[in-house]
């Protein structure tokens, strides 16, 4: 496969990308992100990190396909551990769960020196990715909520400067993102019609149950459905 054409959803987080950047790309699978930017001359250099022999493989070889050799490379890794300490200046991870996006970003941190902007991709728990950011001083500067194939995506970006977007609501703004908010297109209304319907489901199956961590969890699943009622419903 050719990479320039990307599926809709990282072609929006290829969009966040500055120009004449350095990215590392974590988890890239086949380096499509990173190789539609070098076609689309926007990075001057472009770092693919992968965990597994598979997706490292396949990113090595479409590098290769696309003629980008010089300009991209492939590194084997756990997440940040690809980099040297303050090479990137734009991190991108996509496709993963919020804590795996947080542990990664936890366990590299000291990487991140140089970096600018992060562009992150979580497919749930972008609570998780937002407290983060919020407690290392990352200023979140975008967000985006899209469907495509039937599943429903957020995008945020993040930056070192500028500033934070939250206000006096940040408990609504934590969970369902201040600029998704604002805007509540008819995919963020999907999104969090159906958590809403699941989140009762779970509460009604709690009845009976015992224990301190299921009142946590009842406690935390009754704080969330009165912030949707008041902000969303």
């Amino acid at each position: 496969m050719n990479s320039e054409k990307l599926s809709k959803r990282l072609e929006r987080v290829a969009s966040y990308v500055p120009q004449n950047s350095i990215l590392a790309d974590i988890g890239s699978d086949h380096a499509y992100l990173p190789c539609f930017l070098g076609l689309k001359k926007v990075i001057k250099k472009g770092i693919a990190g992968e965990i597994t022999d598979g997706p490292f493989l396949s990113a090595k070889e479409q590098v290769t396909l696309d003629g980008l050799n010089d300009m991209i490379e492939v590194r084997k890794g756990d997440g940040l551990s690809v980099l040297e300490t303050g090479e990137a200046e734009v991190v991108t991870i996509c496709g993963m769960g919020g804590s795996l996006i947080t542990s990664i970003l936890e366990k590299g941190k000291e990487k991140l020196g140089k970096t600018e902007r992060l562009i992150l991709q979580p497919n749930i728990g972008s609570k998780t990715v937002r407290n983060w950011l919020l407690k290392q001083d990352w200023v979140l500067s975008e967000e985006e909520i899209l469907k495509e194939d039937g599943k429903i995506y957020e995008i945020l970006i993040a930056d070192r400067a500028g500033n934070q977007p939250y206000t006096s609501n940040m408990d609504a703004e934590i969970l369902f993102g201040p600029f998704l908010l604002k805007n509540q297109n008819e995919a963020f209304k999907e999104k969090w019609t159906g958590e809403v319907k699941q989140w009762k489901t779970i509460l009604n199956q709690m009845e009976n149950s015992q224990g301190t961590a299921s009142e946590d969890k009842r406690k935390e699943i009754e704080k969330n459905l009165r912030l949707a009622e008041e902000w969303i419903l």
